[in-house]
């Protein structure tokens, strides 16, 4: 690469149900204008723009189009990314990507979705796939209940630890105030909650939230001119899985999924040999309460059927030895467009130790973030706040 690149600015609004009285250019405004005020500068030192979110969800088409004047694009060079629930992180891959190959010095890259504006879950459940002919496997729900009853099959994992993550889950996101189910709930609270689908009851799932996330990358020298605490993208990895979830749900330990192969990479590439002792905080796109121990797992954090464990001792909570998402992660807030943007902005705000009620009690030098969609595809990031 040409140049290392640095997260600069952060700007996010706050995440909720229902805006009725906001368009989707005014959602991204106030994202876009809070993280260039969090790098001291104004659109006119912005080289480039990469926006994104789930093409269609609010019923327009050609958005990047549309929201022109809002996100600043206008004129100046641009991406617009559309790949399901990874489409955040991609955002700001694809912003690595420019700035680190010098094509510019600046970029702007904005997730957001307003939920409010159309029937998200019609969209994803109708889904059909002209090229094969067949309706395409795409409902979020039954994908989630498989992979949460695999892993408590495979690991012993009680449905009791799923209630442990979503009420740990609950207490982080009390203390976010952009967090959109900021209710503090209990165990019994949430295994009380109604049945939706086995082992998943209402509490376990993650919410339809809307709401806008924005960053402002900057490469090396740029970075060490403007900010004072640039969060640097140490490394990034994506991979792709089989278009099945049921074609490897089951052999975990066997086969590769998206999460071990990019948990490989990046921990291969630092030449890191512990990573839960290496790194400090895992702002994980974790869409349901059992995804959590599983991708611990997965990732390569911990040994195979040990993830539960390690919830059921506290090591993933806020206080813990391995905090997994501070913020309420995925479970309390979920604008999907920005989601995984969210991830990236909120393990910067732990690296900056500008996180808040929600900061993390230890002393965070190294943080990773993940996102998570499509068919079983993940993105990974790691985040460090020194250059070696």
């Amino acid at each position: 690469m040409s140049q290392r690149v640095a997260i600069v600015g952060i700007g996010q609004t706050r995440h909720t149900t229902r805006r009725p009285y906001h368009n989707d250019g005014e959602l991204i405004y106030e994202a876009v204008t809070a993280a260039l005020a969090d790098a001291q500068l104004g659109l006119k030192d912005i080289d480039n723009i990469i926006i994104g979110n789930m093409e269609l969800f609010e019923g327009h088409s050609l958005n990047d189009a549309m929201l022109l004047d809002y996100t600043g694009a206008k004129g100046r060079s641009g991406f617009k990314m559309n790949t399901g629930g990874t489409v955040g992180s991609m955002n700001v891959i694809s912003g690595w990507y420019n700035v680190a190959s010098g094509m510019c010095d600046t970029t702007l890259v904005i997730g957001w979705e307003k939920h409010d504006e159309g029937p998200t879950t019609s969209a994803i459940t109708t889904i059909w796939d002209p090229a094969i002919n067949r309706e395409f496997e795409v409902g979020a729900i039954s994908g989630l209940a498989i992979i949460s009853q695999a892993y408590m099959m495979r690991s012993g994992c009680p449905i009791e630890v799923g209630a442990v993550v979503r009420a740990q889950a609950s207490e982080n996101a009390s203390r976010n105030p952009n967090a959109h189910l900021r209710d503090r709930y209990t165990v019994n609270d949430v295994m009380n909650a109604r049945m939706v689908l086995y082992p998943l009851n209402l509490l376990m799932i993650c919410p339809t939230s809307l709401g806008a996330c924005a960053m402002v990358l900057a490469g090396e020298q740029k970075a060490k001119k403007i900010s004072k605490r640039p969060v640097w993208i140490r490394d990034h990895a994506t991979a792709h899985q089989v278009t099945r979830g049921a074609d490897f749900i089951g052999d975990v330990g066997k086969i590769d999924t998206s999460m071990t192969v990019t948990g490989r990479r990046i921990f291969k590439r630092n030449h890191i040999t512990k990573p839960m002792g290496e790194i400090q905080v895992f702002e994980m796109y974790d869409p349901c309460a059992f995804c959590q121990p599983a991708w611990l797992e997965e990732f390569g954090l911990c040994e195979l059927g040990q993830g539960w464990r390690l919830i059921e001792k506290g090591v993933t909570a806020r206080e813990g030895a391995f905090p997994v998402s501070p913020s309420g992660g995925t479970l309390c807030t979920n604008a999907i467009g920005d989601t995984a943007t969210v991830r990236v902005a909120e393990a910067a705000l732990q690296l900056r130790g500008d996180a808040g009620e929600h900061q993390v009690t230890r002393e965070v030098k190294m943080a990773l973030a993940s996102g998570y969609g499509g068919m079983y595809w993940t993105d990974l990031l790691l985040l460090t706040n020194a250059l070696d």
